[in-house]
């Protein structure tokens, strides 16, 4: 387990972060329902040549979980911006995975943030967006966050194993399971698909370019959240340096395939 044992407050909310190695810095940000937690066969690895940063983004994880929190993409890249500057970073390596990596493209079109790299895995970041599932939890907010435990319990794990190739082991789920469970954690999982808008999307989608900085693509080839197809249009559209096709790997491609991760992050870096 990836230890985050620091505290950094954000607009008066608790957000759980960590570092580790030295070196020149390396961020890694995670998407949902995942916590920094999915970088945890990568971080140590790259830490043994840089400064590794994770952090829990708000409403996941160890971070802030509350009723009437808001927490759509919007608030994340402000979120990660923000982080950036507390730790007096210039220009590090950011690796996004999921809706991490709508946060890090947000944080650079939008908030201004220039980064030394950046790797996009299986990213959320190209319209159309969403699923029969988020819109129906966005209409029936309530209902879901008053499940049942166990009702809500099952539904987790076949949702995050739909991320996944190969069967998760009981430690990962209970990894991704255990801050999603409870009168915080249960309503909180809901209020994160709920607040999902398309909008914060289509805000930075038009004003995708080619940056001055590298940027590779690393997708699993049997991503059915995000097909492999929209991550190869995303390429075109960011004019990115490289796209590597992970085989035998679904969206949730630091379970499946976490060495090929690597070495694809290796190889470009």
């Amino acid at each position: 387990m990836l230890q985050l044992d620091q505290t950094y407050t954000h607009n008066g909310q608790s957000v759980a972060w960590g570092a580790m190695g030295q070196g020149e810095p390396v961020v890694l940000i995670h998407g949902f329902p995942w916590s920094a937690q999915s970088w945890r066969h990568i971080a140590p690895w790259l830490a043994t040549s840089r400064r590794v940063y994770v952090f829990d983004m708000l409403g996941c994880g160890r971070s802030a979980k509350f009723d009437g929190q808001k927490v759509d993409e919007s608030v994340q890249s402000a979120l990660l911006a923000a982080l950036i500057r507390h730790w007096g970073l210039e220009r590090p390596h950011v690796i996004a995975h999921d809706f991490g990596g709508l946060a890090a493209l947000r944080t650079h079109f939008l908030h201004g943030i220039d980064y030394g790299a950046l790797h996009l895995i299986d990213a959320v970041a190209l319209l159309p967006s969403g699923s029969p599932f988020y819109r129906h939890v966005a209409q029936h907010e309530a209902a879901f966050a008053g499940l049942p435990a166990y009702a809500h319990e099952a539904l987790f794990r076949a949702y995050i194993q739909n991320a996944a190739h190969y069967p998760l082991r009981e430690e990962a789920i209970e990894i991704y399971a255990d801050p999603w469970r409870g009168e915080i954690g249960q309503p909180a999982f809901y209020r994160q698909i709920a607040q999902a808008d398309t909008a914060n999307i289509e805000e930075v989608e038009q004003r995708y370019a080619p940056t001055d900085f590298p940027l590779h693509l690393i997708w699993g080839e049997l991503d059915s959240f995000i097909p492999v197809e929209r991550g190869r249009r995303l390429q075109g559209r960011l004019g990115a340096d490289s796209f590597t096709a992970i085989s035998r790997a679904s969206h949730l491609v630091q379970e499946d395939a976490p060495e090929a991760v690597l070495g694809a992050l290796m190889a470009t870096r």
